[in-house]
């Protein structure tokens, strides 16, 4: 898996990896069953601390993107679309989208460029182009 990060970035390191991971997922680069790289071996991969891709890895979990046990190591649990989303996500995905709403306008993107940008990133994710 080519995961990338940017060390600079505002957003925390654990977030990064774990918003790479769903869009991987998300984009059908990986699929239910497949294996993510051990917390060590991917924190040495990216030149970070292993507790920090273990924090993503929990969140991840706790998502239900990813399973983790002792003999297989983090695997990915599902596939985008496999089943109805978790009690409440809608509720908070909504509340999150709304700031990256808030933030564009804002920043004075139209109407018209965040439904296109929007679209444009759907059109990207293998569960929305059906």
């Amino acid at each position: 898996m080519l995961l990338t990060i940017d060390l600079d970035s505002d957003a925390p390191i654990y977030q990064q990896i774990r918003d790479r991971v769903v869009e991987a997922v998300a984009t059908g680069t990986l699929k239910a069953g497949d294996p993510l790289p051990s917390t060590r071996q991917l924190g040495v991969d990216l030149g970070i601390n292993f507790h920090t891709v273990s924090k993503a890895y929990d969140l991840l979990r706790q998502e239900g993107v990813i399973r983790i046990n002792r003999k297989s190591g983090a695997v990915v649990r599902r596939d985008h679309g496999s089943g109805p989303p978790d009690a409440g996500f809608a509720d908070a995905w909504q509340a999150r989208l709304r700031t990256l709403l808030a933030e564009a306008t804002t920043q004075g993107l139209s109407r018209d460029d965040v439904l296109g940008r929007s679209q444009d990133v759907l059109n990207g994710f293998e569960g929305a182009r059906a």
